[in-house]
């Protein structure tokens, strides 16, 4: 049987606790957060005052603070590309509408609040060129991406698992820097967005482990090949407007690195997670080539390392476009 035949087959067999999966990872929508539970009510008498106080505050946040908050609310609001990419993958039922294709949509449903609450901020806040930022966002969903996992479920997951652990890492220091500043609305806001980022990351994960459970040597490959490529960030391919497909993401990734909001060694301790998550070095029953992967891969967090410490971020800021002098 083909790789690609196995990897259905297992989809298939894994779809019947689907259901379960969601009422254990995702909060029903009668009853989970939404953007206007941290926003101003515009219905409300004292909406002014509310918009006042939030720019107010807003002017305490350094530049390299809403570079990194811009970009986070742009990678978020590209949801429409990471939804489409997933309804793709083999095993998800796009038109049958099966286990696999509810889960992608409830996740989906779930996601689109994280951009939505952080653009309706980003206006209000004063601080920023909306304008620059919607071309930015309109661009990134224009060009796309490839995360290199083509169609493959398994590989799929592992990117899912390694990307929502991050995105609840960047969330979750901007919320502490916010607090740092006396922002604790902001604070709370991109706090619960972690929230639901690592929710989101501990379902992907069950995921990978139910199929190593079934199929031990092709996952064991399929975290090896997305390790050893390295996981592309979802945003790779950001520029502002005038400038080329992916000319903005190394200055922003910058910007994080240097503020501490998201580093290489964080990308690394996050494999380290995965690896002790997955219980790789536990792991029987795998062919040589799968032993081989998994050697690989409990050795690549210290090679990561000594590379690691050898890099050396920029200190001066990049002038974006989103992030105007005068507005500072």
């Amino acid at each position: 049987m083909s790789l690609k035949n196995v990897r259905l087959e297992v989809m298939q067999f894994l779809e019947k606790d689907v259901d379960t999966l969601i009422e254990k990872y995702l909060i029903p929508i009668e009853t989970i957060w939404q953007p206007t539970d941290f926003l101003p009510d515009s219905e409300g008498p004292n909406f002014f005052e509310e918009v006042k106080e939030i720019r107010e505050l807003a002017k305490d946040l350094p530049y390299d603070f809403w570079v990194v908050l811009v970009g986070d609310m742009i990678t978020e609001e590209a949801l429409p590309t990471y939804e489409s990419w997933l309804m793709d993958v083999e095993g998800v039922g796009q038109i049958e509408r099966n286990g696999w294709s509810k889960w992608v949509r409830h996740w989906t449903g779930e996601e689109n609040r994280h951009g939505d609450v952080l653009n309706k901020y980003l206006y209000l806040s004063g601080r920023v060129n909306m304008r620059e930022i919607e071309k930015t966002t309109q661009h990134l969903i224009a060009d796309g991406f490839d995360i290199g996992t083509d169609r493959d479920p398994y590989k799929n997951f592992v990117y899912t698992s390694f990307q929502e652990l991050a995105t609840y890492i960047s969330h979750n220091r901007v919320a502490k820097l916010a607090k740092e500043r006396g922002n604790k609305q902001l604070s709370k806001m991109c706090r619960i967005i972690s929230g639901d980022e690592m929710r989101h990351h501990n379902a992907y994960s069950e995921f990978v482990e139910r199929i190593f459970a079934v199929d031990p040597s092709q996952m064991m490959m399929a975290f090896h090949y997305m390790m050893k490529q390295k996981i592309t960030m979802p945003a790779h391919f950001l520029r502002e407007s005038g400038g080329s497909i992916g000319s903005a993401f190394e200055e922003f990734s910058n910007t994080a690195q240097r503020i501490g909001v998201y580093t290489s060694m964080d990308y690394i301790n996050i494999l380290e997670k995965l690896l002790k998550r997955w219980e790789i070095e536990k792991i029987t029953g795998l062919t040589d080539e799968a032993e081989k992967a998994r050697d690989y891969l409990i050795k690549l967090p210290s090679r990561m390392t000594r590379i690691a410490e050898r890099m050396k971020v920029p200190e001066n800021s990049f002038q974006f476009k989103w992030v105007e002098p005068a507005k500072l």
